[in-house]
């Protein structure tokens, strides 16, 4: 056997059904469409979400809450993922962004979670209490813009 002589099995494949073709193909006339009616036009396609002229059902359920247009969303950053920085080094946007922990332009947020035990100097947007005086137990310092001005 060759590989010109390989064919697929018997009744594997199927002749396309080529609709509107004439009346001994079996689909001429209608094109399996059906008599008239909106389904049987070109573009006659139904949406998904329609319901017939019932009342849709995002019109049945209320409306809920909205959407603040001044919300602030911060990238977290905790403190234990500043233990790869060394002692006396000062912690900012470009040094994160650099390590990979902030890399989008929002306000950065530092927050308790993990141990650090050298002397950092860390410049973020805002700073949770807990995360503040893990810092400080280091011996290090937070300093937050426009914060005990």
């Amino acid at each position: 056997m060759k590989i010109g002589q390989i064919r697929p099995a018997q009744g594997a494949t199927h002749p396309k059904k080529r609709r509107g073709k004439g009346a001994a193909t079996g689909l001429g006339g209608t094109a399996g469409r059906g008599h008239k009616g909106h389904k049987a036009r070109t573009g006659g396609k139904i949406p998904v979400w329609f319901e017939g002229g019932q009342m849709p059902v995002q019109r049945r359920l209320p409306k809920r809450g909205f959407k603040n247009p001044t919300r602030v969303a911060y990238q977290v950053v905790k403190v234990g993922q500043l233990a790869a920085a060394p002692a006396g080094a000062v912690v900012d946007r470009a040094w994160l962004a650099s390590q990979r922990l902030a890399r989008r332009p929002a306000p950065v947020k530092l927050l308790a979670g993990g141990e650090v035990k050298v002397a950092l100097t860390v410049h973020v947007d805002a700073v949770s209490e807990a995360a503040k005086q893990a810092i400080e137990a280091a011996g290090g310092t937070v300093v937050v813009p426009g914060a005990g001005a």
